[in-house]
C-alpha cells in the first residue's frame, strides 16, 4: 500500500502579502488586482471567503460582495520565491514529488529519504519545515491514494492534518457533497444532483456501466473513487502538452491593428520562453475571448515542427483575420503552440502565462 501526501498552502497568495504587510492581518485580503479593472481573484484570506469572494471571480463582483475589502497586486516573484523553499522541503523526505501549482503538490514517501514508516509523522514534519521556511501554514492529507490524500488536505483548513485510511475512507466519502469531490466541478455537480446524486453514498449506488452511460469515461474515474480507488502514480515530472501566453485588456479592443500589435508581441514572449527551454511545436493555436465572454480558439498544423517568430506569427495573424468578427470588440488574446518537441532543457515548470 503506497503512502501518499498531499500539500496544499493556506491563501498562499494572501498569506505572503500578510507575513509581508502584518497589518493586513485579520482584514478581507483579496489578490488580484483593483475592484475596477479588468483582472480577476488570484486568492482571497479567510476573512473575504465569508463574504462568497472566490479565486477567479472578477475583482468588480468581488468588491460588491465585500466593498470593505483590501485589494492589492500579486507579486509573483514573492510567490515563486516561497514556493521554491516549499519544494526544498519536500526534497529533503523525497524526490517522489510531482507540484500541481505554486502552492501545491503530491508526494510519494512510501520509500524515504528519511527512512521514516510512519507518514504521518513525515506529514507533521514537512508542515512544521514549511512553517519555519516561510512563516506559512499548509493543509496536509495523508492516504494510500492521490485522490484520497487530496480530500484529505481539504477537511481541516486551514493549518490542518488528516489522513484517510482504508477503514475510515467509506465514512468520509459517503457523507462527502458530491460538489466536493476532486474532479467534479459545478457542470457535473448540477447533473448529478438532477439525477438525484447529492453525496458520496448515493454515487455509491450507481452501477459503473450506468455511469459510463451518463458521463463517458470520467463515469468509471467516479466509481472507482468514491470506493477509495485510485491508481495514479505521483509523477515527479510531466511533459508539457502546449505552452501558450494570453492578455486581458484593460479595454476591449475593437480595431485590427491594435490587436495585431499585441499579437506580435504575444508572439514575442512565446518564442523567447520557447528558446528558453528549447521547445518546438506543429500547432499553432489562436484564442480569442469577445466582450460577452464567448471564447473562440482556432488552430492550424504546421508539416514541421517550429519555434521561428515570423512562421508563428504569420500563422497567427491568417487564423486572426479569418475568426475576427469586426463588429464586435475583443477583451482577451492569446497564442500558444501544441504538439510539442520538447528539448533536453525542458523543465517541469508550469509552462503557461497569463499577463
Amino acid at each position: 500500500m503506497r503512502k501518499i501526501i498531499h500539500v496544499d498552502m493556506d491563501a498562499f497568495y494572501a498569506a505572503i502579502e500578510i507575513r509581508e504587510n502584518p497589518s493586513l492581518k485579520g482584514k478581507c485580503l483579496i489578490v488580484g488586482g483593483s475592484p475596477n479593472s479588468r483582472g480577476v481573484v488570484s486568492t482571497c484570506s479567510y476573512e473575504a471567503r465569508k463574504f462568497g469572494v472566490h479565486s477567479a471571480m472578477p475583482c468588480s463582483q468581488a468588491w460588491r460582495l465585500c466593498p470593505q475589502a483590501v485589494f492589492v497586486e500579486p507579486n509573483f516573484v514573492l510567490y515563486k520565491e516561497a514556493s521554491a523553499k516549499i519544494r526544498e522541503v519536500f526534497n529533503r523526505y523525497t524526490p517522489l514529488v510531482e507540484p500541481i501549482s505554486l502552492d501545491e503538490a503530491y508526494l510519494d514517501v512510501t520509500e524515504n529519504l528519511i527512512n521514516e514508516p510512519d507518514s504521518i509523522v513525515i506529514a507533521k514534519r514537512i508542515k512544521q519545515d514549511i512553517l519555519e521556511q516561510t512563516q506559512l501554514t499548509c493543509s496536509v492529507g495523508v492516504s494510500f491514494n492521490k485522490f484520497l490524500a487530496k480530500i484529505g488536505s481539504e477537511l481541516r483548513k486551514p493549518d490542518g492534518l488528516s489522513q484517510i485510511t482504508p477503514e475510515n475512507a467509506p465514512e468520509i466519502l459517503f457523507s462527502l457533497p458530491i460538489g466536493k469531490f476532486h474532479g467534479i466541478g459545478n457542470v457535473t455537480a448540477a447533473k448529478m444532483q438532477k439525477m438525484g446524486i447529492h453525496t458520496g453514498a448515493d454515487l455509491h449506488e450507481w452501477s459503473a456501466v450506468d455511469l459510463v452511460s451518463h458521463f463517458g469515461k470520467m463515469g468509471m474515474f467516479f466509481y472507482n473513487v468514491v470506493r477509495g480507488i485510485d491508481e495514479r502514480e505521483v509523477i515527479s515530472y510531466r511533459e508539457p502538452k502546449s505552452i501558450s501566453c494570453e492578455h486581458t485588456f484593460n479595454e476591449d479592443i475593437s480595431e485590427m491593428g491594435e490587436l495585431v500589435q499585441h499579437l506580435k508581441e504575444l508572439v514575442e514572449r512565446l518564442v523567447s520562453r520557447m528558446n528558453n527551454k528549447q521547445i518546438q511545436g506543429k500547432n499553432i493555436m489562436l484564442k480569442i475571448k469577445y466582450d460577452n465572454f464567448e471564447l473562440v480558439t482556432r488552430s492550424v498544423s504546421l508539416n514541421q515542427s517550429t519555434a521561428d517568430k515570423k512562421i508563428i506569427l504569420k500563422q497567427a495573424q491568417k487564423l486572426l483575420v479569418e475568426n475576427w468578427d469586426e463588429s464586435r470588440k475583443i477583451r482577451l488574446l492569446g497564442v500558444g503552440l501544441s504538439r510539442l518537441d520538447l528539448g533536453s532543457g525542458t523543465s517541469n515548470e508550469q509552462l503557461f502565462l497569463d499577463i
